[in-house]
């Protein structure tokens, strides 16, 4: 089982390299998925995320998550093949979570920094900060 913490890493490259561990079989784990970084500018991100909530019917779908760990979820499900049976095999080798939970405070694992976000040069904000402009109840 590899761990990421998702801590100050760029959401989009982070879930493309859990992307590819995925398809190669391995069990994947990421912690801190409420501090993870969305690069480009606050405001024309929020628009973004709010037009995907706000699409459909609010009975009947489609539906996008809230929540930053549910965010994360569905930004690696959008690059695995998720429409083949392989691809939701994948999927469910996947754990996210918000903060860092017990069962992995007491084992020690190495934070793998993949795509550092303290080099970024443009304005970003991190997902827990957009899951609370598109509607989502503080829980972490």
């Amino acid at each position: 089982m590899i761990v990421y913490d998702a801590d100050g890493q760029i959401l989009g490259r982070l879930c493309s390299v859990i992307a590819k561990q995925l398809i190669k079989g391995e069990s994947v784990t990421v912690v801190n998925a409420e501090k993870a970084v969305i690069s480009g500018k606050p405001k024309t991100t929020k628009e973004q995320y709010l037009e995907r909530v706000s699409r459909g019917d609010p009975y009947k779908g489609p539906f996008f998550p809230k929540m930053p760990d549910a965010i994360f979820r569905r930004t690696v499900r959008g690059m695995l093949p998720w429409h083949k049976p392989r691809g939701r095999e994948f999927y469910r080798k996947l754990k996210v979570f918000i903060g860092i939970p017990e069962e992995l405070t007491k084992g020690k694992f190495e934070k793998v920094s993949v795509a550092d976000a303290s080099r970024l040069k443009t304005k970003s904000m991190t997902l827990g900060e957009l899951a609370l402009a598109i509607g989502a109840k503080k829980r972490w």
